[in-house]
């Protein structure tokens, strides 16, 4: 059983924490042995302020120790893994500090600010032997999962053109306003629009080029609304949108792709199907949580040496962070095309 510590209890860390509580009572895969929040009174808060269902809340297991000080954490306690959910520029220093103490980490996205930060990361894990994984979670999750094996399956032949689009209403559970400020968190482009921006990747490959345009309303903050249009050589139609600054408490995560033989929707009220000449008709998947099954996939890694990390990579993170490294350029300078290097 993989012993489990994890390090930040916000929005997503308290989804986390739920969790690997729920790991716990199961009793087969992890055990949560530690908690730890630099605030006390996060300990006591079990429903998260969040714009999507993360776990469920469950405060009926309390045998796990908490601590306010996560470098005092993982030196007093004996754990195999850590899950960091920290504001976005701690994510290198906390990561590479429980590497060094030779944890595997569970990282949120995304995975640093910058390349450099990534590589810094991914040499230290390589370094140390100890696994490391970005909450990428959109690669568990049933919808695009479904989407993943339709595109390399080919089952509806090579896929034309797609369109993704997330968007919400600003983000107000950030300790000390971090998401507000470039330098801690990036802005939507880094923080909310990373998601489809990895999901294009990992469907189709790395672009060439990236156009994109982006819209800074709170100023300090990044771009809090973009458009991006993916450049391949094959001449494929990809865009992404991304927008937090929607007028209601609503949370929107959709896609469109386009076969050669069929279209695939995720709309807010499900997946639908369409193949030529048909009417769009639902789609099963799987419906289980995917912040649940992406620890799980971590820890059985864990445990399974010789298992090669093929859904979520580190290295696919850092491709991930490069992409929007390169479309924060372009938005920077009015969309201009921006290669990949």
């Amino acid at each position: 059983m993989v012993k489990a510590g994890i390090i930040g209890l916000g929005g997503m860390g308290t989804g986390h924490l739920n969790n690997l509580i729920r790991f716990s009572k199961e009793g087969d895969v992890i055990k949560l042995i530690a908690a730890c929040d630099i605030r006390p009174e996060a300990f006591e808060k079990k429903e998260q302020e969040f714009n999507i269902d993360l776990g469920e809340s469950d405060d009926s297991y309390k045998d796990y120790q908490c601590y306010t000080d996560y470098e005092e954490m993982i030196e007093k306690e004996e754990l195999d893994m850590v899950i960091i959910a920290l504001p976005t520029y701690l994510h290198k220093e906390a990561t590479i500090k429980c590497l060094e103490k030779g944890l595997n980490v569970l990282c949120e996205k995304p995975m640093g600010l910058n390349v450099q930060e990534c590589e810094e990361m991914l040499a230290k894990s390589k370094e140390v032997g100890k696994r490391l994984m970005i909450g990428q979670v959109l690669r568990f999750w049933g919808s695009y999962e479904e989407l993943k094996k339709a595109v390399d399956s080919k089952i509806y032949g090579e896929a034309t053109s797609a369109a993704f689009f997330r968007g919400g209403a600003l983000p107000a559970w950030g300790y000390e306003g971090w998401y507000y400020k470039r330098e801690c968190g990036g802005g939507a482009m880094h923080d909310q629009h990373v998601h489809d921006v990895d999901m294009v990747q990992y469907l189709f490959g790395m672009p060439k080029a990236v156009s994109s345009v982006g819209k800074i309303i709170m100023p300090g903050s990044g771009h809090d609304s973009v458009s991006t249009n993916y450049i391949y050589d094959d001449y494929k139609v990809v865009n992404t949108q991304d927008d937090w600054m929607l007028q209601d408490d609503s949370f929107h995560m959709n896609f469109r792709v386009n076969f050669e033989t069929a279209t695939m929707w995720l709309r807010d009220d499900g997946l639908f199907i369409c193949e030529k000449g048909g009417t769009p008709h639902p789609m099963e998947c799987d419906t289980e949580n995917a912040y649940y099954k992406e620890v799980k996939y971590l820890a059985q890694l864990i445990e399974n040496p010789e298992m090669e990390n093929t859904i979520n990579p580190p290295e696919d993170s850092l491709n991930t962070v490069r992409l929007v490294c390169a479309e924060e350029d372009s938005a920077d300078n009015h969309g201009r095309i921006t290669e990949i290097r």
